[in-house]
């Protein structure tokens, strides 16, 4: 199936598409559909101590590290903030806003100057309306992404639990 001519796009957006190309997410995806989605993304350029978002935002995007280290923290009962993750080039935050658009449940800093490629909600609804197949095939991706995320948590909550006993 064919979508859209590769010399339609922009330079950002064949940016976009190059950095997609390389991720395992998209293995299966022909140039053609990464060229669609790379449509409906867009950079965000973050300096060293911003934030991308905070605990109880909106959650309204998903996103992919291009260049940059970025911290996820979560608020202990202590107020206290715990570093729960780092993520570098090819990580990917923020699957949960396109499911289910609830508030944000953690906290995340750039520790160096970060690029990201997003994609809102807006973007992912109207990608689904024009290529409602591509949707369905994005939709599946983060769905497994999301499955493996919480498998490795359960394992590491399980390994904390066993220590604590």
């Amino acid at each position: 199936m064919r979508y859209i001519s590769q010399d339609q796009l922009t330079d950002s957006e064949e940016d976009t598409r190059n950095f997609l190309v390389n991720l395992p997410l998209f293995d299966s995806f022909n140039v053609d559909e990464l060229s669609v989605l790379a449509k409906h993304m867009s950079y965000v350029h973050l300096r060293r101590g911003e934030f991308l978002f905070v605990e109880g935002d909106k959650g309204n995007f998903m996103g992919f590290v291009v260049r940059g280290v970025l911290e996820v923290l979560k608020k202990a009962e202590t107020g206290e903030n715990i570093i729960i993750a780092r993520l570098t080039k090819g990580s990917s935050i923020g699957e949960m806003a396109l499911i289910d658009k609830s508030p944000r449940s953690a906290t995340v800093i750039a520790k160096q100057p970060t690029t990201m490629v997003t994609l809102t909600d807006k973007g992912f609804d109207i990608l689904t309306d024009k290529s409602p197949a591509l949707g369905v095939k994005v939709m599946q991706k983060v769905a497994r992404l999301l499955s493996l995320n919480m498998r490795r948590t359960s394992s590491r909550l399980a390994d904390l639990l066993q220590t604590k006993s």
